[in-house]
């Protein structure tokens, strides 16, 4: 008795995937050389990294803002109303898979100065010391109608007409001028 052949097909497609599957691992380098995470995004460096040996060069009460700045750079944002606290932010980002930014390791470095010029304070900040910030989803409500996306798509449909003035063709006449009569519209 003959096999019938939609079940040898659907055999022989199961099996060519399996093999297909299996044979997409030979491009994965052996196991101790695989990286953690194999399909993951890069991480991606941003700001202002303050490395320790920089930071040691930093003493409170000796150091001026011209030795902070040869030592650490020029600061990613100073205080708002003075000018006596500097701050070096640093974070890694990698893209989650719904293409949304991920913050990793944020790092600020805050140098306070004192009212002589020298350095006050030097603290490194983390993620523990951060505050956290609740957005509000509110919107502003803006005048006139809501409407959908229908409705903006084909709302203008049946707006336009026959414009005023006998532009349309109707009369008989042309309408290669403009505001200047033709003979068939002098009846």
């Amino acid at each position: 008795m003959a096999r019938a052949p939609l079940t040898v097909n659907i055999r022989l497609l199961a099996a060519l995937l399996a093999g297909g599957t299996l044979a997409g691992c030979a491009y994965l380098p052996p196991l101790p050389e695989r990286p953690r995470e194999v399909f993951s995004t890069p991480i991606i460096p941003r700001g202002h990294a303050v490395p320790e040996e920089a930071l040691a060069q930093v003493t409170p009460g000796v150091s001026t803002r011209q030795d902070v700045q040869a030592a650490l750079g020029s600061p990613s944002h100073t205080s708002t109303f003075t000018d006596n606290s500097w701050y070096y932010i640093s974070s890694a980002s990698q893209l989650r898979p719904g293409r949304t930014l991920a913050i990793r390791n944020q790092q600020v470095v805050a140098v306070d100065f004192a009212e002589n010029g020298t350095v006050r304070d030097v603290r490194r900040l983390g993620e523990q010391d951060m505050r956290s910030v609740d957005v509000v989803s509110r919107e502003t409500p803006t005048p006139g109608n809501e409407r959908t996306l229908l409705q903006a798509l084909f709302g203008n449909i049946g707006r336009f007409g026959a414009t005023p003035g006998g532009l349309s063709g109707s009369g008989g006449g042309t309408t290669a001028g403009v505001g200047v009569p033709t003979p068939g519209m002098m009846r």
